[in-house]
């Protein structure tokens, strides 16, 4: 077979579209935390619309559903876990900046 035929052969592996992460059921809240918590990242930033592959409106629905729950206190602005260490909390330096006395 020439490869100029050979270019334009459809390929044999079938494409299968992943599962929608958000179902027709699932209501977009502030208090649906089960919901909200899986397009935070662990730093606590919301994740674009092509990581979580929603809708654009899906996505504004979203990102106002955490901004809510962020002013009501029911999700953290920012999650700092790395400042805690065995309970105790772990200053931070500024580096050259810290003055002597």
């Amino acid at each position: 077979m020439d490869k100029s035929k050979r270019l334009f052969l459809k390929s044999t592996r079938s494409f299968r579209r992943p599962l929608p992460p958000i179902r027709s059921g699932d209501r977009i809240d502030y208090r649906n935390m089960s919901l909200i918590s899986r397009f935070i990242s662990e730093q606590g930033k919301i994740l674009s619309r092509r990581v979580n592959r929603l809708t654009l409106k899906q996505q504004r629905l979203i990102t106002i559903a955490i901004k809510q729950a962020r002013i009501l206190s029911l999700l953290p602005f920012l999650n700092n876990e790395k400042q805690f260490e065995k309970g105790e909390l772990v200053p931070k330096t500024t580096g050259l900046r810290t003055r002597k006395k």
